[in-house]
């Protein structure tokens, strides 16, 4: 290899070298000696030369005086070590190791720690070794200690005379806290509940019937936290048994510890001093005493039924919540005290039950007072009847349902604060330059500047409306079937302009052909809106991936129900940040936005969600900080259009000039002068009425008749969709456009049949209309009879 020297007109590099090596050859020492503050001792083994080259922390550990080297064979002399692992070769393993040293001054023996890496030559044979050793005495000491207070424990716990568990409370089919889980249990546990291996089953499993009273017991140690004492029978095993239960703390471990023996020979000692019928009758007694108790005094609604709904008992609660008395309930059918819409689904559950399965389903029960009460419903078959569980939730729903309006006029409040912002911005550029242009010495160039800048202003408010319209989904959409595949490949080659050089756009589209019915302007603005946040996210530069799935269902998406289909998916993948967790359910609010001042508006992801809902589908969002963003679009997805019928044949000239009498219908007058001044200027002969009932009578007191109804579509009274469809009746060859800013009669129904222009329209769109239309009819009355 050859090296070329400085010449004398170059500069010498050695400067430049001795600042690039001084800083370095610094951050080393300081590395060196935190290393050995922290008592961290590294070494490098020169296998060739059998050198080893410790830093002042391995000699201190391992009791040896500091050398720049040492040789090996003078190392295994002075090195008091215990274990053989202690002298490092070219044969010992990469990796973690432990040996034992002893220390010169007291004689302990010190248990160290080394990280061994092999540095091989171009053979592939062990060259060099770099190594860090650290002292870990203390930390193996208390493992030690660790282990052996565990074993003393395990001695105990396995030794101790009395049977012990730990049980964990669980939720089950029969309600939250129904059941509970033996965590553990010790040998003397089957001894002396005669019950083997319990750990790890539910005592439902195990004892069965029995399992509600010692649900009951512990349940109450678990909510209370007091322990008790007490004697009980456990039935299962015909054992009786003294038992002390107290809560394990914290109470959200749901955990409570029992401790018990077997008194069952005691028992029955006491059971001969006194008189076994005195004693059946005082506990059939309490049982029936408990039972009553628990029916009267439950806040919970308790109905007992036959298998097909037949009321049979129910209890106090059932009277106080819905008022009717008993003898007013029994002998009649459950549905009847449901409200008429849902005692449907009241004998599809009835169904089910008759199968032999629980239900839970939440109904609106009817009081006898005329109101109603939603009630959260267990129904539980046993003994061939219906045992029926209620809950009252009215206030919980109740609450719920203040929470969600709550929550809307926090948004509404959002919504109004955004768009007072943004327009009041615009009407400051709009009168600003009406000003200007009042100035009777306003120069021609400027003048124009001024009228650009409120045209401009005009079309941003008109896009701003739009958004709000498509977040509200009440914007009027011009639907058409289209192939998916098709527009992304076209939208992908334009977003290159849009994502920047240093973003990578990736189509991954299948090979069969996908068709959605929506409105392909909404669709491109939604993909490129996704598209620019994502290019924000990656701060201009990664991976965008545009990828187009068919014929899926649609999951079920931010608590909303899914859809099996099919659907057409189209997801925006990209590299960049993420989004955090606590943003994820606030993305699609409008205004919302974590980007900088002036860099978005916050309506994007809005018109994106209010577009997906309006045409039918929903919008998908996965993302993890630091991960990057998925973006899925689910739209409806319909069959392949059929092929267009060839044209008849050319009809007039639509750009050729028709003066027509046009019946204008506008409630509002500023824009009924405006309008009618327009097509004035534009060479028509309008006609204002200023409702629809007024058009009608014009309509039919014409003379000539008019060539077009040119009407507002949201006006009081009669609106302008319903005039249409009358003249339509009536007079069918009369061509009618309607116009609107907001409309959710045109947001709700893309087939109304008329052409719509959008407000605020200009003269140049309302003239372009005209024509068309004037050509349409021309060509229709062109045709032959």
């Amino acid at each position: 290899m050859l090296v070329s020297l400085p010449t004398a007109e170059e500069p010498s590099v050695e400067p430049a070298r001795f600042r690039i090596a001084e800083p370095l050859r610094a951050a080393q020492e300081a590395l060196a000696r935190a290393q050995d503050a922290a008592g961290i001792g590294v070494f490098t083994l020169d296998l060739r030369e059998g050198l080893l080259h410790p830093s002042p922390a391995f000699c201190r550990l391992h009791g040896l005086e500091p050398r720049e080297h040492y040789p090996l064979a003078a190392l295994a002399e002075r090195l008091a070590a215990e274990d053989a692992a202690a002298i490092p070769s070219g044969d010992a393993p990469p990796g973690e190791t432990f040996y034992r040293v002893r220390d010169p001054l007291t004689g302990a023996l010190r248990w160290i720690a080394r990280n061994l890496e092999i540095e091989c030559d171009v053979y592939g044979k062990a060259a060099r070794l770099f190594g860090v050793v650290r002292d870990v005495t203390e930390q193996r000491a208390q493992r030690t200690t660790l282990a052996e207070s565990e074993q003393h424990y395990r001695t105990l716990f396995e030794q101790m005379d009395e049977g012990y568990c730990v049980i964990e409370f669980i939720d089950g089919p029969h309600g939250p806290l129904s059941d509970y889980v033996h965590v553990t249990a010790n040998r003397a546990y089957a001894q002396h509940a005669g019950i083997e291996s319990v750990a790890g089953k539910r005592l439902r499993e195990i004892v069965g019937e029995e399992a509600e009273g010692w649900l009951a017991l512990y349940g109450d140690v678990l909510r209370t936290g007091r322990p008790i004492r007490f004697q009980r029978e456990l039935v299962a095993t015909g054992r009786y048994l003294e038992l002390a239960a107290f809560r394990i703390e914290p109470a959200s471990r749901r955990q409570v510890a029992v401790l018990f023996q077997d008194i069952t020979a005691r028992r029955r000692v006491e059971h001969l001093l006194h008189s076994k019928a005195a004693d059946l009758e005082a506990e059939v007694v309490a049982q029936r005493r408990d039972r009553d108790r628990v029916w009267t005094l439950s806040p919970v609604l308790k109905v007992v039924t036959t298998p097909d709904g037949w009321i049979e008992a129910v209890n106090p609660s059932w009277s106080r919540t819905l008022g009717w008395s008993a003898g007013e309930t029994v002998g009649r059918h459950v549905p009847d005290f449901f409200v008429p819409e849902e005692r449907a689904a009241a004998e599809a559950a009835l169904e089910r039950l008759a199968a032999g399965g629980s239900t839970d389903l939440e109904l609106t029960c009817l009081t006898k007072d005329g109101g109603a009460r939603r009630v959260l419903w267990t129904i539980v078959p046993a003994d061939g009847l219906l045992y029926g569980f209620g809950r009252d939730i009215t206030e919980q729903r109740q609450a719920e349902e203040a929470l969600r309006q709550s929550q809307k006029l926090e948004a509404v409040g959002q919504l109004t604060g955004g768009v007072a912002h943004d327009f009041n911005n615009l009407l400051t550029i709009i009168r600003s330059s009406v000003e200007f242009l009042r100035r009777p010495d306003l120069a021609p160039e400027r003048k124009a500047r001024y009228l650009d800048a409120v045209s401009d202003t005009v079309d941003r408010a008109a896009k701003l409306t739009g958004q709000l319209l498509a977040f509200a989904r009440r914007q009027a959409l011009k639907p058409e079937t289209f192939d998916v595949g098709e527009r992304l490949r076209s939208i992908s080659e334009m977003l290159d302009s849009v994502t920047g050089a240093r973003i990578r756009v990736v189509t991954d589209l299948p090979g069969a052909p996908c068709f959605v019915r929506a409105d392909a302007s909404q669709f491109e603005t939604a993909l490129v809106n996704m598209a620019v946040n994502a290019r924000d996210a990656m701060d201009g530069e990664g991976c965008l991936t545009l990828r187009l799935d068919g014929t899926a269902p649609m999951p079920p998406i931010r608590g909303h129900a899914g859809a099996a289909g099919p659907f057409v998916a189209v997801s925006v993948v990209d590299t960049g940040t993420g989004i955090a967790s606590a943003d994820l359910t606030r993305i699609f609010e409008p205004f919302f936005t974590t980007k900088e001042v002036g860099r978005g508006t916050g309506l994007g992801l809005s018109q994106v969600i209010g577009f997906a809902k309006q045409s039918g589908g929903d919008v998908d969002v996965k993302s993890r900080a630091g991960e990057g963003t998925t973006f899925t679009l689910y739209l409806p997805e319909v069959a392949a259009p059929l092929a267009a019928p060839a044209p008849a044949g050319p009809g007039p000239d639509p750009g050729t000039a028709a003066h027509l009498r046009i019946l204008v219908v506008e409630d509002n007058l500023e824009v009924g002068r405006f309008c009618t001044q327009i097509l004035e200027e534009l060479g028509h002969r309008p006609v204002w009425a200023e409702n629809a009932e007024a058009a009608l009578v014009e309509l039919e007191r014409a003379a000539p008749p008019f060539d077009a109804v040119f009407s507002d579509v949201v006006m009081p009274g009669m609106g302008g969709i319903a005039l249409a469809r009358i003249l339509r009746e009536r007079l069918p060859d009369l061509p009618v456009v309607l116009t609107s800013g907001y409309s959710h009669v045109l947001a709700q129904d893309d087939a109304h049949g008329f052409e719509l222009l959008r407000k605020p329209y200009s003269a140049e769109e309302l003239g372009r209309v005209l024509r068309e239309m004037a050509g349409r009819r021309g060509t229709r009355d062109a045709m032959p009879a």
